[in-house]
């Protein structure tokens, strides 16, 4: 999974109303426009980009489409994020433990 991808592509702040809406739940071009209140040819786009990124999908019925999110790519961006968060719950802990520490030092400090 390409993550510059994924990123660039939820960089567009239409493009991320648009997940941030699926996320409720499937919804058809027209809705999708009438939500975030663009043009229906605007949304298209939009849903277009999504979907050579792989993070929508789409059911045809009739004549519209119903779009909805498909997990693998937000699985895989979480994946990618576990990391970063390990780093930074590292660092969170050893801050714990110096702040202990330090709370200990004064505490003997001032019994005496």
């Amino acid at each position: 999974m390409d993550y510059s991808t994924i990123l660039s592509t939820l960089a567009e702040p239409s493009r991320l109303q648009i997940v941030e809406l699926l996320r409720k739940g499937p919804l058809t071009v027209g809705e999708i426009a009438d939500h975030i209140h663009i043009r229906q040819p605007q949304a298209s786009k939009h849903l277009r980009v999504l979907h050579e990124a792989g993070m929508v999908e789409f059911d045809a019925e009739a004549n519209c489409r119903i779009y909805k999110l498909r997990s693998e790519p937000f699985k895989a961006l979480d994946l990618w994020l576990k990391e970063y968060r390990d780093i930074w719950e590292e660092k969170f802990d050893n801050l714990d433990r110096y702040l202990e520490d330090l709370q200990k030092r004064e505490k003997k400090e001032n019994e005496n």
